[in-house]
């Protein structure tokens, strides 16, 4: 273990729909108030995709993300990581252009492609306040998320060039693998910073002996690198915590888990954050604070983005 943790708060995502939760972060206004208060409860990091104002379906706004970045920026120091994953069905140019706009501290960046499949909550979730839902929810039976080395290639290139540093989303054990080709043909420097995503349907399971397995994998492919976990669904708390007790960081957030315990609902992003960080501190850990979790990551300074 060690004596700080980076906890993110990841607000919204592109993955749960407005009726799968009434509390589920929409307009700009509303993932600007649920990330103050996640920093408020301990989070440095918040991760930001933006949504329709009026259906709350994902789309690449840049206008949006203007909006609600600004607001968080003009009310705390937290680190924005805006995302490049994006909704599904986005294009690749859709999912950079915030990068190239805002220049951010921090971006995720999806190390590999994958099987992303949400249609089995259509097993659960059968009537729905608007009509994209059931058909967004329904395509990804049928969907792969691209990203291919070519845009991988061209992800890197973007990133240098705003001084954006990468968060790399890895769903299997194969993209730990691609991380340490994009090293070895100079497309990135280390040190990296990997998030292990765990329990999406199409990738690796969350399991005790997985994670261990990803980080043992990472460490004999690149050497050094800081990694956190995010975990979909009810493991999340338990990986999460596992993570704390091998050195990583923490993503919680309603993008990836709905519920604070068994059938008890989140009503805010700041409830899970507040929940890992007391389990943080039982552990003698310290949740960091947003210039240390700079510090950790070898981020530019929130002096640095264009927003």
């Amino acid at each position: 273990m060690k004596g700080k943790a980076i906890i993110t708060a990841a607000i919204t995502g592109s993955i749960h729909t407005p009726s799968m939760s009434k509390y589920l972060p929409i307009t700009p206004q509303e993932i600007t108030d649920d990330s103050v208060r996640a920093y408020e409860a301990g989070a440095a990091v918040c991760h930001i995709h933006v949504r329709n104002p009026e259906t709350g379906q994902p789309i690449p706004d840049i206008n949006l993300f203007k909006e609600a970045i600004a607001r968080i920026k003009s009310r705390c120091n937290m680190v924005i990581c805006i995302t490049t994953g994006g909704g599904l069905g986005m294009t690749a140019e859709q999912r950079l252009t915030p990068v190239a706009a805002f220049k951010p501290e921090l971006a995720s960046f999806n190390a590999g492609s994958v099987n992303f499949a949400l249609f089995h909550a259509l097993d659960r979730y059968k009537n729905f306040k608007y009509d994209w839902e059931n058909n967004y929810l329904a395509m990804t039976e049928d969907f792969i998320f691209p990203n291919t080395f070519k845009s991988m290639k061209d992800f890197s290139r973007i990133f240098n060039e705003n001084d954006t540093k990468p968060e790399f989303e890895v769903y299997d054990s194969g993209m730990v693998n691609n991380i340490s080709f994009l090293i070895e043909r100079g497309y990135i420097k280390k040190p990296v910073y990997i998030q292990f995503v765990m329990g999406v349907l199409g990738g690796i399971t969350p399991s005790p002996e997985n994670l261990l397995f990803l980080v043992d994998y990472a460490k004999k492919l690149i050497g050094d690198f800081e990694f956190s976990v995010c975990v979909a669904g009810r493991a999340q708390f338990p990986i999460c915590t596992q993570s704390l007790l091998i050195g990583g960081n923490v993503r919680v957030g309603l993008e990836d888990n709905l519920y604070l315990e068994k059938g008890v609902m989140a009503k805010s992003n700041a409830e899970h954050v507040a929940k890992i960080a007391r389990i943080a501190k039982e552990l003698g850990i310290e949740p960091a604070t947003p210039n240390e979790a700079r510090k950790i990551l070898g981020l530019k300074g929130i002096d640095k983005v264009n927003f």
